[in-house]
């Protein structure tokens, strides 16, 4: 039996359900699903004191927000560390809470990502182009965000002998879990996916190199999309509509380029010995692993770092049939689709903390029975060079 704290639940959740919304803007996005979550936790406007957002959808996020909302938060926090903001966003909401700085926060996220042919594997450097020190030994080169993450994978292989056939199960199993998911299997007509079905190894394999040695279905999606999560002091979860997902362990951390440091290892072999122990659980005892999936080889070095397996066995580990939702082996991956099949609008940390709460509530497409305790990991930047890692441990009722 653990021991968690419990200070702090998400009580309310909500998905965008379009990934193409030509027409709409990233603030509308925000307002509706912020509305929806609200409306699940049987919560209103006037209960939020805590404004948590990632500066996606406006200028001035912290105040313009607050005044597209209508409403005059005690707390608010605008970190913005790209797709694991809102991991980032969830432990200081939990902090806060615990600190009795407010009793109800809301996070949201809004994205146009694909109506706006955003360019996100191909744009060069954290900052775009223009001069910055984080890419400054990058930038001359040429050097895309897709290219760091092919260069962890090939270095991965040459270190641990990892295989493309062992990256693509996890592409496999996500696929799977897409295909129970209406949304997922939407998003992917909506997006044009072609041949839009379960997919095997050796579609993976004989897909299109994008960067060697990634092929196009190691590779998420482009959409829109986005989401809200409402995190509530316990006198009010008590009182919401359906049953608390308790936020039980929370860490964060920072990577960046240093010489000689190992560019398999990334930000969450930090953060998750960190959420774990705050938790006061281990991670084989997690029944379902929500991990940021812009490339399959995130969630394998993720797996790695997180504890799933030892450095270098992540390729053994996910070919043991484990991922899948209807597995004995825990624990399962992505239930909802994840970034490679069902939206990835540029930042996908809220939709990790989302899918964690369906399945805690057993409400998730591809439910795992009985599920008890899911963890949430964030990537922000690019694995290899500056990225974060922000992991939330969350346990049901």
């Amino acid at each position: 039996m653990v021991t968690q704290r419990r200070d702090a639940a998400i009580v309310g959740i909500y998905e965008y359900p379009k990934r193409k919304a030509p027409g709409v803007t990233p603030l509308q996005i925000k307002a509706e699903c912020a509305a929806r979550a609200l409306e699940d936790a049987g919560l209103s406007w006037k209960d939020v004191d805590g404004l948590y957002d990632a500066q996606d959808g406006a200028g001035m996020a912290g105040l313009s927000l607050a005044e597209y909302f209508g409403f005059k938060p005690n707390v608010i926090d605008t970190t913005a560390v790209g797709g694991s903001s809102y991991e980032f966003h969830a432990a200081h909401a939990k902090r806060d809470i615990a600190a009795g700085r407010c009793r109800v926060a809301l996070l949201t996220y809004g994205s146009t990502a694909h109506s706006d042919a955003r360019r996100i594997g191909t744009m060069p450097g954290m900052g775009g182009g223009a001069p910055s020190p984080l890419a400054n030994m990058t930038d001359p080169y040429g050097m895309t965000l897709i290219a760091n993450y092919a260069m962890v994978a090939r270095r991965h292989m040459h270190q641990y002998g990892t295989t493309s056939e062992q990256l693509a199960r996890i592409a496999v199993a996500t696929r799977a879990h897409a295909m129970r998911n209406p949304q997922a299997v939407q998003a992917m007509t909506d997006l044009e996916f072609q041949d839009i079905r379960e997919i095997t190894v050796d579609d993976v394999l004989n897909s299109r190199m994008i960067a060697d040695p990634l092929h196009l279905l190691d590779c998420c999606m482009v959409s829109d999309g986005g989401g809200a999560v409402v995190i509530a002091a316990p006198e009010v979860a008590r009182d919401c509509r359906k049953k608390p997902v308790w936020i039980i362990g929370a860490g964060e951390a920072t990577s960046y380029s240093e010489n000689g440091s190992d560019i398999t290892i990334s930000a969450a072999a930090q953060s998750g010995p960190r959420a774990w122990a705050e938790a006061d659980v281990r991670p084989d005892e997690i029944d379902v692993a929500m991990i940021y999936d812009s490339f399959t080889i995130t969630v394998l070095v993720m797996l790695e770092d997180l504890g799933f397996c030892k450095k270098g066995e992540g390729g053994a580990f996910v070919s043991e049939q484990r991922l899948r939702f209807d597995s004995p082996l825990k624990p399962a991956l992505n239930t909802d689709g994840g970034g490679l099949s069902s939206n990835h609008p540029g930042m996908r940390g809220i939709f990790l903390l989302i899918e964690a709460t369906r399945q805690l509530r057993g409400e998730s497409t591809s439910q795992v029975p009985g599920a008890r305790l899911a963890v949430a990991h964030g990537n922000g930047g690019m694995l290899a060079t500056s990225h974060t890692g922000g992991t939330i441990v969350l346990a049901g009722d």
